[in-house]
């Protein structure tokens, strides 16, 4: 059990080599955790990776061996002291060498090494780790499909976000730790809470090592440090307490995120402390159940399966999941520290967001990150990484994915922030080929079901029922309101908008002289702008999307501003119809929250490395728990034209709310129309209450975009405001009367 022990870190230096065998001839500093190609760029003095197409000079690395190694002197061990090597995450074929001996070789980036050094031991010691090339199924093509046979992120072998950089090397923490020679290997403390909530039954579960004669004693603390619980006995054994009346871990929407504090001391036969391991536990039921009104469908025979279940219902409530996509926030996932962590779930929280999916073709975050989410009362749907592709059945994969799933599920189960498993992302689409007979998934879900059995188990997203996409502003003829308005789906777990970098993210990333206007072929194009998706080859630009409504820009800060409009625009409209269409719907989450590197433009909401874009404003209003709502069936409107709004009362909180004044205003150009009021009832608790709608021919404007505002009396945090597209009316030119035309 690496965790609850300090790490002493090493200084390491890398080298590379053609083959496992040859020695490498020089060698250079490295930072572990990292990735052995940042220390290769450092050490050659690479541009930075980020810069237009600089990323290209790394790709020649993919099919290297590498070594990492480092030498010391052993600590002064006491008796009865022991001193290992640990690491929690080596990426992703490797062996470990020390003093000449083959210690260990593994696969797999998640699983943890803890190999006892103490037998090996010399005044001067030499360790190695030998890093193997880059799986790949096949040479061509280089694509995602070369992951499809290995237990590691799809992303980084391309995606229309991500770059070719398929990370290396160590990449979580990793080095010495001193032991006791009795001491705990593993520890998990579960429980199960009444069918009332009143009372929880723990059970206290420590594997230990040379624990023979030795005791086990347990308490549990408060938010306030006040002993809650205690038991005691032989170290091994399982202990059992019992905690009444305790308080619940909330989302931070809905309550307080409460944490209480597990204390595990391991004594010997004669009462002395050997370890102490703790670690945070909150209290909650969290529980997938079938949407309002899902059981009803389909209607009529022939009939098969409803849709399957994403309403989520925490401790006994039924709550709207609100929230986006995570993925990692940096290419090299060795580089994420707890303070990134923190500063974008922080931004998270303040969007209003109580659900983030950390998505399959990524990696499995760290622990700071859950602890973080623990503390923020946010969930996390945690995928498996496995992404749109047809992962084997056959007997090495499927050992690797278990290997790696068990360390998966065992490191985070503990967390209260974990709401879902999943066993990958669009794994049941035409491009991936899997099905609910996968050996993969069978043997993913039989895991959870073992470890993990309080936490919910989707198989894949989408499940029947359940949506991704759309992923652009404008599609086949019809606008996202369009789009989404004639939606009827139990979740939408993934939806994009996409939306061009401020200004401060395009001038790091691209050369003064290509900025405007943009073109394919430049830095651009490398950094997603031109045929990232290969949904169109405009994305994800979209200037044909842009230039549709508002024409062609003449400036870059004015192509930004037009682009950032309508990203914030449509993602508040699919965030509030999916509110409106609650309770059948139960879940919104954009795709996506952050980025891993600069992109020119994609559908995130907060550019590299962590640069809010203006829709992350409209998305956070449009996440309120309580606020006005207008149902409008199109972006853009013309003069003359019967301009329709529905007005709408969105109440997630469970309290009643109300009634309002509502008052429904359209300004453009330097003039006010007000066109309804609106008394509304009062709001059940989380119910929306449906008003009237609101009509107006629209005048004759000099502008290219209208506002509607609506206003609650007393209550401005619940305003509301959008902005369309607004063209005039065609005018019919006078001249002389065309020949040859009977009426």
């Amino acid at each position: 059990m690496i965790r609850n022990r300090d790490i002493s870190p090493l200084a390491w230096e890398l080298g590379h080599a053609p083959d496992k065998e040859t020695i490498p001839g020089t060698f250079c500093p490295a930072t572990v955790p990292g990735a052995v190609q940042l220390d290769l760029a450092r050490a050659e003095g690479y541009p930075d990776y980020n810069y237009a197409g600089n990323y290209r000079r790394m790709t020649w690395m993919e099919d290297r061996f590498f070594t990492y190694r480092t030498e010391f002197e052993p600590p002064r061990l006491g008796q009865g002291q022991r001193l290992w090597f640990v690491s929690k995450g080596i990426d992703y074929q490797y062996e470990i060498r020390f003093n000449g001996h083959l210690l260990a070789a593994g696969e797999g980036m998640f699983s943890p090494v803890e190999i006892d050094l103490t037998e090996y031991l010399e005044p001067s010691n030499r360790l190695e780790v030998v890093i193997f090339p880059i799986p790949k199924r096949h040479p061509e093509p280089a694509d995602r499909t070369q992951a499809s046979d290995v237990v590691k992120p799809a992303v980084g072998y391309g995606w229309d976000w991500h770059p070719r950089l398929v990370p290396l090397g160590i990449w979580d923490d990793t080095g010495l730790q001193v032991r006791n020679e009795s001491h705990v290997a593993e520890l998990h403390v579960g429980y199960t809470l009444d069918d009332d909530l009143q009372g929880a039954d723990l059970r206290i579960e420590a594997e230990g090592r040379e624990c023979g004669g030795c005791q086990s004693d347990w308490e549990l603390l408060d938010p306030e440090g006040h002993p809650a619980a205690r038991a005691r006995g032989p170290a091994g054994e399982r202990l059992t307490a019992r905690v009444e009346h305790p308080r619940l871990w909330w989302t931070h929407d809905h309550g307080e995120p409460v944490l209480y504090t597990s204390r595990y001391r391991l004594l010997d036969a004669q009462g002395k402390e050997l370890e102490c391991v703790e670690q945070q536990i909150g209290f909650r039921r969290i529980r997938l159940v079938m949407n309002e009104g899902a059981w009803s469908e389909p209607k009529g025979f022939p009939k098969t399966r409803s849709a399957a279940p994403a309403q989520i219902e925490l401790n006994g409530r039924r709550i709207f999941a609100k929230g986006s996509n995570w993925v990692c926030p940096e290419l090299f996932p060795g580089t994420v520290g707890e303070e990134r962590c923190k500063e974008l779930i922080d931004i998270a929280v303040a969007t209003n967001f109580n659900i983030l999916r950390s998505w399959g073709g990524g990696i499995v975050n760290k622990d700071c990150f859950f602890e973080y989410c623990d503390r923020r009362g946010i969930l996390v749907w945690q995928e498996f990484p496995l992404a749109c592709n047809c992962y084997p059945d056959d007997p090495h994969y499927l050992a690797t994915l278990e290997q790696e799933a068990t360390a998966i599920i065992r490191r985070l189960r503990r967390h209260p922030s974990l709401a879902i498993w999943c066993g990958g992302n669009e794994l049941f689409n035409n491009w991936s080929g899997m099905t609910d007979q996968s050996l993969a998934l069978r043997l993913l879900n039989a895991l959870c079901y073992r470890l993990s059995p309080e936490i919910p188990f989707n198989a894949t997203s989408p499940l029947n029922g359940m949506a991704h996409g759309n992923y652009l502003f404008y599609w086949e003829g019809r606008d996202i309101f369009q789009l989404i308005n004639d939606s009827h789906f139990t979740a939408y777990t993934e939806f994009g908008v996409p939306g061009i970098s401020p200004r401060e993210v395009l001038e790091k990333i691209i050369p003064p002289e290509e900025l405007f206007p943009p073109r394919p072929g430049t830095a651009w194009e490398e950094h997603h702008a031109f045929g990232a998706w290969d949904g169109s080859p405009a994305t994800w630009l979209g200037e044909p999307t842009i230039e549709r409504y508002f024409g062609r820009a003449q400036t870059l800060d004015q192509l930004i501003e037009r682009s950032s409009l309508m990203q914030g625009e449509g993602y508040k409209a699919v965030f509030e119809e999916a509110r409106r269409q609650k309770p059948y719907c139960a879940m919104a989450l954009n795709w996506c929250f952050d980025e891993p590197w600069p992109a020119a433009a994609n559908n995130s909401l907060v550019a590299y490395p962590s640069v809010p874009k203006p829709a992350l404003d409209q998305v956070r209003r449009a996440c309120r728990p309580l606020c006005a709502s207008a149902r409008i069936a199109k972006f853009d409107w013309t003069e003359g034209e019967l301009f329709e709004a529905e007005v709408w009362l969105l109440n997630d909180r469970f309290a009643a709310a109300g009634p309002f004044s509502f008052t429904v205003t359209l300004r453009a150009a330097g003039q006010t129309v007000e066109i309804l009021r609106w008394e509304s009832p009062a709001a059940g608790q989380n119910r929306n209450v449906a008003g009237p709608t609101a009509r107006a021919a629209l005048p004759a404007w000099d502008t290219d975009r209208f506002r509607v505002e609506i206003t609650v009396e007393g209550h401005p945090e619940m305003d509301a405001c959008y902005t369309l597209a607004y063209r005039r009316a065609a005018c019919k030119q006078a001249g002389t009367a065309p020949m040859n035309i009977t009426e």
